[in-house]
């Protein structure tokens, strides 16, 4: 069955343009096969300069929003104001980033594609223009309205969902109630169960050093996480925690869970991201990433890349599409689950 996702560019001035055109690239036979269908949504002019400046044997014709689309081919997603440039941040670039998500949601919403993948935007410029969003996560919450939604991150075996995400640290213990944990419990659970583990097993991580250690650091973990695991279990889910939050994601690696929830966005995001990230010993830049985030609890499949728009690199080329081919490959499992 062929897999139809849209993806979105993001910034047009980030490297998404590039890793796109990339990713087409290496598709390029299972697209020519019709065994994957992708729709690209954003800046014309953008995606035809990183078309040039790649040269890469891949062609990607533009169409409308109406009518039969060909198995790889681009939709506009705003008409163009003063010109995108690489590198350069601008409201222009929030504004066809912020465009190109709502074409995405309303085509995922109305089932004409089966999910969608977003390359990165700017949170500056899509503040600059006009849209207050702090990200992502809570844009295509409200685009979609929903009640609750979750933030995974995956490279690998690493799974990590989050209670919280976007707030200051001293926000996260008023966040971490029974009601917040057991959401990301259950839509963890039902991600898993979609991405094909039968039985899935999920440990919390713990919010205190030593899981409050009996009440000395702190009683979060012994008044709200520990009675709304026991009850998670009671109703049937292997759950386990809360666990040390150091050395809860040490288990994770060696295969002890399925995914672990995490507190708060530091904590979830950086035993990820250290393993992500492939580094040059000899020059101490990075040369490769791998992970994707996931948005649970949204009426559609959103995976989306696990980097920045990287305004340093963009339009030189170097910028590296596996992140997009990993999401592509997520985005397709959850939508046959």
């Amino acid at each position: 069955m062929t897999r139809h996702l849209a993806i979105t560019m993001g910034d047009p001035a980030g490297i998404g343009p590039e890793i796109i055109v990339k990713a087409a690239a290496r598709l390029k036979d299972r697209l020519t096969k019709g065994k994957l269908k992708l729709t690209i949504i954003g800046s014309g002019p953008a995606l035809r300069l990183a078309e040039q400046q790649l040269g890469l044997d891949i062609e990607i014709p533009e169409t409308e929003m109406e009518g039969d689309w060909p198995n790889l081919c681009f939709i506009q997603a705003d008409a163009e104001g003063e010109p995108i440039l690489p590198g350069r941040l601008s409201a222009d670039g929030g504004r066809m980033a912020f465009k190109a998500i709502e074409k995405g949601v309303q085509l995922a919403l109305s089932g004409k594609v089966g999910g969608i993948v977003t390359a990165p935007l700017n949170k500056e410029a899509l503040n600059k223009a006009g849209f207050h969003y702090a990200g992502h996560t809570e844009l295509l919450a409200e685009l979609t309205g929903a009640r609750g939604s979750v933030m995974m991150l995956a490279h690998g075996n690493m799974r990590v969902s989050h209670v919280t995400t976007h707030v200051a640290l001293e926000d996260v213990p008023k966040r971490l109630t029974p009601e917040r944990l057991r959401l990301v419990i259950d839509l963890t659970h039902k991600a898993l169960k979609n991405l094909g583990i039968v039985r899935p097993k999920i440990a919390v991580a713990a919010l205190n050093p030593h899981a409050g250690e009996g009440g000395l650091f702190g009683r979060q973990d012994i008044d709200i996480s520990a009675p709304t695991i026991a009850k998670a279990v009671s109703d049937g889910l292997d759950i386990v925690g809360p666990v040390p939050g150091d050395t809860v994601f040490v288990k994770l690696r060696a295969g002890q869970y399925d995914a672990v929830i995490a507190m708060y966005h530091d904590q979830g995001h950086i035993p990820v991201k250290l393993l992500g990230f492939e580094i040059d010993p000899a020059t101490g830049k990075w040369m490769d990433l791998s992970g994707v985030n996931i948005t649970l609890g949204l009426p559609i499949v959103r995976t989306s890349v696990d980097h920045g728009t990287a305004f340093d690199i963009a339009g030189k080329g170097i910028a590296n599409e596996r992140s997009l081919i990993e999401a592509i490959e997520f985005a397709e499992r959850l939508a046959a689950g």
